[in-house]
C-alpha cells in the first residue's frame, strides 16, 4: 500500500488517480497508524513553503514521516513536497525543511534570464545525471510538466536529473530511500505514469 500524506496541501485527487492507473493500492490519509502500515509514502505539495511546512510540522505528520524514512521506508516528495525534503527554503524568508537531503530551496528571480517567465510553467526535457530506479521506464529527453518559482540548489550529491530553463534546474533527487520530483508526474502524461510505476515497484 502507498500512502499519500494528507496534511492539507497538495493535488491529492489527480495524484491518487494516477497511482491507481498504474495499479497501485493507494490511500490518501493523515492518519498516523495508516501511514505507519504503508509500504511507501508520497509527500505532495502545492503553494507556499512556509504554509505547507507549518501544516506538516504542526499536524505532527512531519515526525511520522521522518520516523518511517529512518526505518527505511521509501518516500517520494512531489513539487513543493520535494522542496520540503531539503534543509531550508528561502521563499519569502528562511524556513526549515525536513532536512532529509542536503541543500536549499531558492527563487528563480536573478538566477534565470530576465526574459523568461516566473513561475516556470510548462513541459521540459529531463537530462538524466545518474542512474535511478525511478528512470526504469523512461529515457533521456523525455518531457515532464513543471509549475514552480523556486528550486533546489547546493544539492549535487542527490541530483539525479535536471531540466533546462535558462539555467540548469534540479528536476529529480534521490538519496537512499528518499526520492523527489520537482515536476508533477501526475500531470506529465505517460512519462509521469512510468515514473510513478517505477516508484511503486521499488523493492519488488
Amino acid at each position: 500500500m502507498i500512502a499519500i500524506v494528507d496534511y492539507g496541501v497538495g493535488n491529492l485527487f489527480s495524484l491518487s488517480c494516477s497511482l491507481k492507473a498504474v495499479g497501485a493500492d493507494v490511500v490518501v490519509t493523515g492518519d498516523r497508524e495508516i501511514i505507519e502500515k504503508a509500504d511507501k509514502l508520497i509527500l505532495p505539495g502545492v503553494g507556499a513553503f512556509r504554509d505547507a511546512a507549518d501544516k506538516l510540522f504542526n499536524s505532527g505528520l512531519a515526525d511520522v514521516v521522518l520516523a518511517e524514512v529512518k526505518k527505511g521506508k521509501p518516500l517520494m516528495g512531489i513539487c513543493l513536497g520535494m522542496q520540503m525534503l531539503f534543509e531550508k527554503s528561502y521563499e519569502y524568508g528562511e524556513y526549515d525543511g525536513l532536512g532529509l537531503l542536503k541543500g536549499n530551496v531558492v527563487g528563480m528571480d536573478g538566477r534565470i534570464p530576465e526574459e523568461l517567465s516566473i513561475p516556470h510553467i510548462g513541459w521540459n526535457a529531463l537530462k538524466l545525471k545518474k542512474n535511478s530506479p525511478l528512470f526504469k521506464y523512461i529515457n533521456e529527453g523525455d518531457c515532464v510538466y513543471f509549475v514552480h518559482s523556486y528550486f533546489a540548489c547546493d544539492c549535487d550529491d542527490s541530483v539525479t536529473a535536471t531540466a533546462e530553463y535558462g539555467a540548469e534546474i534540479t528536476a529529480c533527487v534521490e538519496k537512499n530511500n528518499v526520492f523527489g520530483c520537482q515536476f508533477h508526474p501526475e500531470k506529465s502524461g505517460d512519462v509521469g505514469l512510468k515514473i510513478l510505476k517505477a516508484f511503486c515497484e521499488l523493492g519488488e
